[in-house]
């Protein structure tokens, strides 16, 4: 196993450099670049130009030139602008190095974790992210336990019970929330719980009251009132998530079951005279929870970093999702790469955690034998 896992950590380097690769070329040949999404600022899209621009982390001021000349550019609204203030808007955002070199210092900075500044924020990446990093976390930590603890019972539950009027009404009811969009689940629950035309149970944005914001994570966690506001402000939200995640882990979880409750191991543990129960919890268990249990950390991956966007936007949460959708659209270069590079690690590490989760739950798991 020790050998297993220095392949697939030596395996991530390249890995990791075709992901950034693949996304670095696709994404400069995007219109509307930063020194586009700068001068569009400046030029307040067609309307009168403001007086200056600051340079991010040094605090020198660009002055804006007027406009009326007659200068061509490359670049999107910038017809008019001096070139001398273009080549410095490129300079500052790295555009003045080949598309090669800017690449490779981007992933020289990497590698010792330094993500830079962002264009139109003027603070660090990694400050960003770990600001933005709790409400992510709540998301993806409740969501991902009750998801698991919901569809593993019930999953189990349709099996002993195949063919059941349990177990096709369950199946039914796990159609229809597979079937709705998390998103559109979440604005029903909007426009019904937080003061619309109906019900005003809950709030509409935040994961704390104000009252309770200046109290950091060991003063709520020490205050009972903190805490039960802090799940009353996320209530709605993972209800919006949970809804559509479970049905398929469910299904996966019977279906699991139900092939190992045939096999020859179960009819011989029968006969000896075990229990349904010891049969069931004792024997199956293990064998049907391999893929479940295992594939936990990839699970709590996706739903951390891919699906909390829109849930985010609709419940006015000021988290990653939120935060990676706005570098995004802003073209805000340093802070969608890093923020790319610091995931794509975390899932390709949280990938190998995952393999080395079905050698603990099953030690007859050998992937050094199954390579030789």
């Amino acid at each position: 196993m020790t050998a297993y896992i220095i392949r697939r950590l030596l395996l991530i380097i390249p890995t990791l450099f075709g992901i950034m690769l693949i996304n670095f070329a696709v994404i400069q040949t995007a219109p509307g670049g930063p020194v586009e999404q700068a001068i569009a600022q400046l030029t307040g899209e067609g309307s009168a130009i403001t007086e200056r621009i600051t340079r991010a982390g040094t605090g020198e001021i660009l002055q804006t030139p007027a406009l009326g000349q007659t200068t061509k550019s490359a670049y999107r609204g910038a017809q008019g602008l001096d070139p001398e203030f273009i080549k410095e808007l490129e300079k500052r955002f790295g555009f003045d190095k080949p598309l090669h070199q800017r690449f490779f210092d981007m992933i020289r900075n990497y590698l010792v974790f330094d993500f830079g500044e962002s264009f139109f924020r003027d603070r660090k990446v990694v400050d960003l992210v770990l600001d933005k990093m709790p409400v992510s976390i709540s998301l993806g930590v409740w969501t991902t336990l009750l998801v698991y603890l919901i569809s593993i019972p019930l999953g189990i539950a349709k099996a002993v019970r195949d063919g059941s009027r349990f177990d096709v009404g369950t199946t039914f009811v796990l159609v229809i929330g597979y079937a709705i969009p998390s998103f559109l689940f979440a604005v029903f629950l909007l426009v019904i719980f937080v003061g619309g035309s109906y019900l005003s149970w809950f709030p509409l944005r935040g994961l704390l009251s104000e009252e309770y914001l200046g109290l950091g994570f060991r003063g709520c966690v020490s205050n009972l009132a903190c805490v039960a506001d802090y799940f009353w402000h996320i209530t709605l939200p993972i209800i919006s998530m949970v809804v559509g995640g479970f049905a398929l882990l469910t299904m996966l979880t019977k279906n699991f079951f139900l092939d190992q409750l045939h096999q020859q191991y179960v009819l011989t543990a029968r006969a000896k005279g075990l229990t349904e129960r010891r049969v069931l919890y004792g024997h199956v268990f293990r064998n049907a929870m391999l893929l479940v249990i295992a594939g936990f950390p990839a699970a709590f991956v996706g739903i951390l970093f891919t699906g909390t966007v829109f849930i985010e936007i609709i419940f006015s949460l000021d988290g990653l999702g939120l935060l990676g959708f706005e570098a995004a659209f802003g073209r805000d270069y340093p802070l969608m790469f890093g923020t790319l590079y610091f995931f794509s690690l975390l899932g390709l590490l949280m990938n190998l955690v995952g393999d080395f989760m079905y050698t603990v739950i099953d030690p007859r798991i050998d992937f050094e034998a199954r390579e030789a």
